[in-house]
């Protein structure tokens, strides 16, 4: 089995359970400080597994172009706001029906990537992703009708997040490829100055804006840095994984996560999900066998 793929099954774990993570913050702190969390706790761990990978190879750092610069700053432009809507989701659903608004990222990756970055899928890999989202948008007890989304703002916030989710994987693939550098130093390298620039952007904000919010962050350190060291592990797995194949394969076997998040949602929230879980639970694991065996 290639390396990618279980990059991502770790990735789609660790986002599952920081996810969970998140939502219990959200109880305690406004979106834009939950959102600081997840990338300010996680720095620190971030550059010590830079440099282990560094000093593993016994590589130099990669050299810092213009090309990856944009990408890598885009990347992190859209992974804010797509935290920021994904926590503002929690408010309006339970968290498995928010976690599987934002899986339609999987489609919108696909889509975006065909239209903007010239990321083609194979006709076996077009039938996995719209499957997979069909399973988990099936599995969460989410209206899929079109003009049902335009009128909940739960629904519209969580998409947007995919949308934004979408892109930044995109950019990040774009921004680690353009390094020209082993694929696991240049991913590594694409996360430490991402998430580094993250927390300077939503720190900055989130002074500006309500500085108070950081005595809470201080109060609920505990969970702060389970939220970041799990997000740290995760974006290791999905930045390793998205320099090693397209964006939308990545995204696509990613929906597996919402096994994990079912799991979550029902063991530790006691969130109920409808019956057709089953039939949701088949489409997934379609998706991922078409995607695996056939693409």
């Amino acid at each position: 089995m290639q390396l990618w793929v279980y990059f991502t099954v770790l990735a789609a774990f660790m986002q599952a359970v920081r996810t969970a993570g998140q939502k219990q913050l959200s109880l305690h702190l406004s979106a834009m400080a939950t959102t600081l969390v997840r990338f300010l706790f996680a720095v620190p761990f971030v550059w010590i597994y830079l440099w282990v990978v560094s000093f593993s190879q016994s590589s130099p750092l990669p050299v810092l172009s213009q090309s990856f610069i944009t990408s890598a700053s885009l990347a992190s432009l859209a992974q804010i706001i797509g935290s920021g809507l994904m926590i503002m989701a929690f408010r309006y659903k339970n968290f498995a029906v928010a976690t599987s608004l934002a899986k339609t990222e999987a489609v919108l990756t696909a889509v975006v990537g065909f239209i903007a970055f010239d990321a083609a899928l194979s006709g076996f890999g077009w039938i996995s992703v719209v499957v997979g989202v069909l399973g988990v948008l099936i599995l969460s007890k989410v209206d899929v009708g079109i003009l049902s989304i335009f009128k909940s703002r739960a629904s519209l916030y969580g998409v947007g997040a995919g949308f934004f989710f979408a892109l930044a994987t995109l950019w990040i693939r774009e921004a680690s490829l353009s390094l020209h550098s082993d694929l696991i130093l240049s991913a590594a390298f694409t996360l430490a100055f991402m998430v580094t620039l993250q927390t300077l952007l939503v720190g900055a904000y989130l002074y500006w804006k309500d500085s108070s919010q950081f005595v809470a962050i201080g109060r609920n350190w505990r969970i702060g840095l389970f939220v970041g060291i799990t997000s740290m592990i995760g974006s290791i797995g999905w930045f390793t994984a998205a320099s090693f194949q397209d964006a939308a394969y990545v995204k696509a076997l990613g929906q597996i996560e919402f096994f994990f998040t079912l799991f979550i949602t029902q063991r530790f929230f006691k969130e109920k999900i409808t019956p057709k879980e089953y039939i949701g639970m088949s489409l997934i694991i379609v998706s991922v066998l078409v995607l695996l065996l056939l693409t």
